[in-house]
């Protein structure tokens, strides 16, 4: 534990006022890049690596919670569940009849119970950071549980996404975020290839060219997996129990509900189509 002394402030309602943080990317992708790949079997051993899995599935109960309001409850009737009514009724039905949603949420329900690729959050959403101008810090961490890698980057950009949406509720002016994830995680990868991790071993993928070709795959996969969790847990804050501030303080009722369809229009396209893109500015782009 450690105080965090002022102005320290939760990073959603510095978002919702429209406020700027020079440094967030900057340090969020260097947490997410550095705990994602040193608790991964690029870098660990596959002993290392089984035995803070069995270390950390402790933490089941907190993670069927996780399971229940990300891939279960809002795809059925559930008393938990609620929106902005009477204008999202129609778009939570709709959900709830959806087949080929459905089944793509089915796969990531999955992915998220039996891929443990590194040692995830676990709620890693923008009311789980705090900042100043020059500082990041990253909280809750009751959730943390081993899991495939996209879920924890997911939870981040798609709080970003959100709080765009929000922005016509609040204000007119919309800011852009850049995230360098990639590059960072690339470069670790790069700098350890030849250490003790397991998933590709340099005797095996031992020329630049198949180096090259499995990073590629490997990132392609895990943008995909992103978009797809991303869509998934949003889509939740918009119609399940737990909602977010970035819409809830729109007073508006009709506005509120506005801003909720257009994000909810978003993420349903991003998971049902999630391989078409292949770029963050390719999103940024459907999104604006």
């Amino acid at each position: 534990m450690c105080y965090l002394e002022p102005p320290h402030i939760i990073v959603r309602k510095w978002l919702i006022a429209g406020i700027e943080y020079p440094l967030l990317a900057e340090h969020m992708s260097e947490f997410m890049a550095r705990t994602l790949y040193f608790t991964s079997l690029l870098y660990r051993s596959t002993t290392e690596h089984k035995c803070a899995v069995a270390e950390f599935c402790g933490n089941m109960e907190l993670c069927r919670l996780t399971e229940q309001v990300v891939f279960s409850d809002i795809y059925k009737v559930s008393q938990y569940n609620h929106w902005t009514s009477p204008y999202l009724d129609c778009d939570a039905e709709a959900l709830r009849e959806d087949n080929v949603f459905k089944l793509e949420v089915a796969e990531l329900k999955s992915k998220f119970y039996e891929r443990a690729q590194a040692l995830l959050h676990g709620d890693l959403h923008t009311s789980s950071v705090m900042v100043t101008h020059e500082s990041t810090q990253v909280l809750d961490l009751e959730l943390a549980f081993y899991g495939p890698m996209g879920f924890d980057i997911e939870a981040f950009l798609r709080n970003l996404i959100l709080a765009f949406f929000a922005q016509d509720g609040h204000t007119d002016q919309v800011n852009d975020r850049k995230n360098p994830f990639s590059k960072k995680f690339i470069a670790l990868w790069d700098e350890h290839k030849d250490g003790f991790g397991e998933a590709y071993l340099p005797a095996i993928y031992n020329n630049l060219e198949l180096q090259q070709l499995v990073q590629k795959k490997f990132m392609e996969d895990l943008f995909h997996d992103t978009l797809g969790f991303g869509a998934a847990k949003m889509i939740r804050r918009i119609v399940d129990v737990a909602h977010v501030e970035d819409f809830e303080s729109i007073t508006d009722a009709s506005r509120h509900a506005d801003c909720e369809c257009r994000a909810l229009e978003m993420e349903k396209l991003l998971l049902k189509e999630r391989r078409k893109f292949h770029a963050i500015t390719e999103v940024i782009s459907a999104i604006q």
